[in-house]
């Protein structure tokens, strides 16, 4: 039997200790290099879309400082300008907001704005979750509620001059579906507003009239500039004389009901598919994200072992 030397170590020697570590190390810098692309993946995405809701910021200001040049680039003046510009510049402080997060949280490993990022993701993706359910499960509330609005609104039409954001909008509804009314021109009927006396015959407003249905095209101009698809300068936007024409001229036959349901049949596949690209876009996010946050730990544990 031998015995071992005096001073023999029973430890590994130098050589195979440092075999043995290197897969270590090597497992630790692929764990770090992975960590490093989520980091940077989710700082560049996120500084794309704090670029892109600048973009959407500034777009609203212009329209809402600049109507004119807007309108006159459009071509349109009965658009609701003012409310579309403050539903774009409230959307580009959110997107700025959220992505600002990200880009922060990421680039500096702060763990409180990566789950602050990703709980804001997880909010917004539980609600556009439940808004589909309810408008796949409350079809006919939602399309009763509608068009109980839309009559409303037609039923009302111009007699608050101040108050023209809805009037202009159903306007524009018609004037792009090309259609009349919700149901049929006939909703128009009877309308005090569309009247300018009693023996005055049925009217319809200037949205309704059919400009592709006449040779000449300058009739539509003469009878309201501000429905010309070819642009012209904008009218004042409270303007006391209505436009309307005869109900017996060149008008759009057919209620806005079918087109609108036609429009979005048309287009389903396009509006699922956009919200589908959204969710998974979030959906990305909020895994780059919850993955970055959770490993951070595993990091920090690590370097303070080894120094």
């Amino acid at each position: 039997m031998r015995v071992p030397r005096a001073g023999a170590s029973d430890s590994v020697p130098p050589l195979f200790s440092t075999a043995i570590s290197l897969p270590v190390h090597e497992k630790m810098s692929a764990h770090d290099g992975c960590l490093s692309l989520v980091k940077y993946l989710l700082f560049v995405f996120n500084l794309f879309f704090f670029v892109l809701g600048s973009l959407i910021f500034c777009f609203g200001i212009w329209i809402l400082i600049d109507k004119t040049s807007f309108v006159s680039f459009v071509g349109l003046s009965f658009m609701p300008l003012q409310i579309w510009s403050k539903v774009l510049a409230v959307s580009g402080i959110l997107t700025m907001g959220l992505a600002l997060l990200g880009c922060v949280g990421a680039l500096k490993e702060f763990r409180c704005l990566l789950g602050l990022y990703f709980g804001t993701l997880l909010l917004l993706f539980a609600t556009q979750i439940t808004l589909g359910i309810l408008i796949s499960t409350q079809r006919v509330q939602l399309k009763k509620k509608v068009k109980d609005v839309v009559q409303k609104t037609i039923q009302n039409y111009r007699t608050h001059p101040e108050e023209t954001a809805a009037e202009e909008s159903w306007d524009y509804v018609q004037f792009q579906l090309r259609c009349c009314g919700w149901e049929s021109p006939q909703d128009w009927f009877h309308i005090p507003s569309m009247r300018r006396n009693e023996s005055e015959g049925d009217r319809v407003p200037c949205s309704c009239y059919n400009s592709s249905a006449t040779n000449d095209s300058t009739i539509f101009d003469k009878i309201s500039p501000q429905f010309s698809r070819l642009g012209s300068l904008a009218q004042p936007r409270h303007n006391v004389e209505v436009c309307s024409v005869p109900a017996n001229s060149y008008i759009y036959q057919q209620g806005c009901e079918r087109n609108l349901s036609n429009w979005l049949t048309n287009n389903l596949i396009s509006i699922v598919g956009i919200c589908l690209g959204v969710g998974l876009l979030e959906l990305s996010f909020m895994t780059l994200s919850i993955f970055l946050c959770r490993n951070l730990d595993h990091v920090y544990d690590r370097l303070a072992r080894y120094r």
